[in-house]
């Protein structure tokens, strides 16, 4: 069976002018955040140990550890609250319906019992707290006329619990069972989250309004400021206690985030302000931010993770990026195979080592949305939605100035003649495009709707699917096509096709769950029966030695087929990507790499049988 090998996680999701929530484990350096449907489980000493639990049937925004680290609460957009195992994959213990709208923060109590969960709700229902194990309801939360952003939970009894929201008040309720004892109206705007020291003898608010304030842990009275001395110059969104609870760290739209002293009588000075690296852009905006140990781990809008050290705060931070959307191709590089491509079509195209991970995202100057993708050596080739196609030059991890042609329509594929890149072949709806270099050579009109194509590594033959299965296979002389052969063995649109790396095989795949390995000589099918997917194929990869292709489906699987052997002796990897599996390479005879529509990129190791 294929090992999972390494996971190069999707970051957190995020949006304009929200904080996002990430949170700690007790026993470990294990964060947790969350990106779609997936929560996703990253080890801080070890970024490739990534796992994600994908059981949420709406997108999740919040999951917290229980205070023993054996369970996880996550909550999502439909007021839900799942309840599960750290161990054992994942087992659910039990899921509530707790708020009628999204939940934007969730508490455990201190001694693992209760949770409280706050969000959207209708009527005055914005705040509920429950017992974890029945769902009993554990209080009355009044006093909030509008969405609640974030709770918490005293850490130490008596049990408090404190809210704050989009109305500007911070409410503190005494129980269990819980009663609105007072409310504070110190800040002039949205109050995004609130957090209580681990003594739980002060609690933090801080706001949209640029400040933090400080309140006893036991009274709920205001005791204190952050100085506006050297102070954030932005919303900020989120705040976490040192583990002593002598200092705070703060994130900002400023694109700073701050560690704070806190004295005795509770206020806050600046110790030191931390900078991420980045271009200064809205997407530098820092959205979460979580103290985790020795570890400083603060989130921008872009979804960058940049990781201070708590004892160095001088030492310049380790940054983790990855894809927020879905992975819709992947390249790896014949010069080097180790390096890995992907790209997601809100234009991000990032670069991995296999065996290290990130390795930086390529920055293309015209960033524009990606539909198709095609790297060789030093030359990255895209099309969008704009009709357009573009070349981009690069090395090593710096992009060029990139050329664009206008072809006209929306590119639907586009293949590279590798012996010669500069020749592409792009298909359209109706028909092909020929390039060279940005130069369209030919446009042609084929007659049939076209849905995939590829062109031979010599440039000397296309092959040409279309909605109704037939594979068009044309020798390409100077500028034109001749048709020479129509296939037929598809009983649906064709989705993929790729010749093999000796151009002896071409593999394709469709709509209708089928591939097929065909000889490129006779035209001949070579394997069949390769029917063992349950949705639409969406992308196939042939490996190194030409003895393998695997194919990747919207059903969430790869199917790895070996050519000499019937189509029954298959290898499957279930659920590889959760929402279906859209980009395939092989990296060498043994690792086959997979991208998907859970925006993750995985390394899989193939043990011989």
């Amino acid at each position: 069976m294929p090992q999972l090998a390494e996971t190069y996680a999707c970051v957190p999701s995020t949006e304009r002018g929200r904080g996002i929530l990430i949170s700690g484990s007790p026993k470990s350096n294990a964060i947790l955040y969350t990106n779609g449907r997936s929560v996703i489980i990253l080890n801080l000493d070890n970024p490739l140990d990534v796992s994600v639990y994908a059981e949420h049937a709406y997108p999740a925004t919040v999951a917290r550890f229980s205070p023993n680290g054996e369970w996880i609460a996550s909550a999502d957009v439909s007021g839900a609250v799942r309840i599960w195992g750290t161990h054992n994959d994942f087992v659910l213990k039990k899921e509530f319906k707790v708020l009628s709208g999204r939940i934007d923060d969730l508490q455990w109590s201190p001694d693992g019992m209760r949770i409280v969960a706050c969000g959207e709700g209708k009527g005055k229902s914005f705040v509920r707290a429950f017992m974890w194990d029945s769902g009993t309801n554990v209080g009355e939360f009044d006093g909030h006329s509008r969405r609640v952003l974030s709770c918490a939970f005293k850490p130490t009894r008596p049990f408090r619990i404190v809210t704050c929201g989009e109305d500007f008040l911070v409410n503190f309720y005494e129980g269990p069972p819980f009663k609105f004892k007072l409310s504070h109206r110190d800040h002039s705007n949205f109050v995004n989250c609130v957090r209580f020291s681990p003594d739980g003898s002060k609690f933090l608010s801080v706001s949209s309004d640029k400040k933090g304030i400080l309140f006893d842990g036991k009274s709920g009275e205001k005791i204190g400021e952050l100085s506006s001395e050297d102070g954030h110059k932005g919303t900020i969104y989120a705040v976490s206690w040192s583990p002593n609870g002598k200092q705070v760290l703060t994130a900002s739209a400023d694109k700073s985030a701050k560690v704070w002293d806190i004295t005795e009588d509770g206020n806050g000075k600046v110790k030191k302000t931390l900078t991420c690296p980045g271009s200064g852009g809205v997407e530098d905006m820092l959205v979460g931010c979580l103290w985790q140990n020795d570890y400083l781990v603060v989130v921008s809008l872009g979804g960058t993770i940049s990781i201070f050290s708590a004892s160095d705060l001088d030492k310049a931070p380790l940054c983790l990026s990855g894809h927020m959307k879905n992975v819709a191709s992947l390249s790896v590089l014949k010069s080097n195979p180790k390096v890995i491509l992907s790209s997601s079509y809100d234009g991000l195209i990032v670069k991995w080592i296999q065996g290290i991970g990130y390795n930086g995202k390529l920055q293309r100057k015209e960033n524009s949305q990606i539909k198709c993708f095609a790297a060789v050596e030093e030359e990255i080739v895209t099309s969008g939605f704009d009709n357009k196609v573009w070349r981009v030059p690069f090395n090593g991890d710096q992009c060029g100035d990139a050329d664009s042609v206008d072809i006209g329509s929306q590119p639907k594929d586009l293949s590279l003649a590798l012996h010669s890149p500069e020749l592409a072949l792009v298909s359209t709806d109706s028909g092909v495009v020929m390039l060279r270099g940005t130069k369209i050579v030919s446009t042609i009109n084929l007659g049939f709707p076209v849905t995939a194509s590829v062109i031979a590594p010599d440039g000397s033959e296309a092959i040409i699917g279309g909605q109704d299965g037939k594979l068009h296979i044309y020798s390409i002389t100077g500028d034109t096509l001749t048709e020479d052969a129509v296939l037929e063995k598809h009983r649906g649109a064709v989705t993929v096709i790729r010749y093999s790396p000796d151009v002896s095989m071409f593999a394709s795949g469709d709509a209708n769950r089928e591939a097929v390995v065909w000889d490129r000589a006779s035209r001949e099918v070579k394997l069949k029966n390769m029917l063992y997917h349950t949705a639409r194929i969406n992308c196939l990869a042939w490996s190194p030695d030409n003895s393998m292709v695997a194919t990747g489906s919207l059903d969430t699987c790869v199917i790895i087929y070996d050519i000499d052997k019937p189509a029954s002796s298959r290898t499957t990897i279930k659920g590889a990507h959760l929402g279906g599996v859209y980009g395939l390479a092989f990296t060498d005879q043994q690792s086959v790499v997979s991208s998907g529509e859970d925006a993750c990129v995985r390394v899989w190791r193939l043990t011989p049988q």
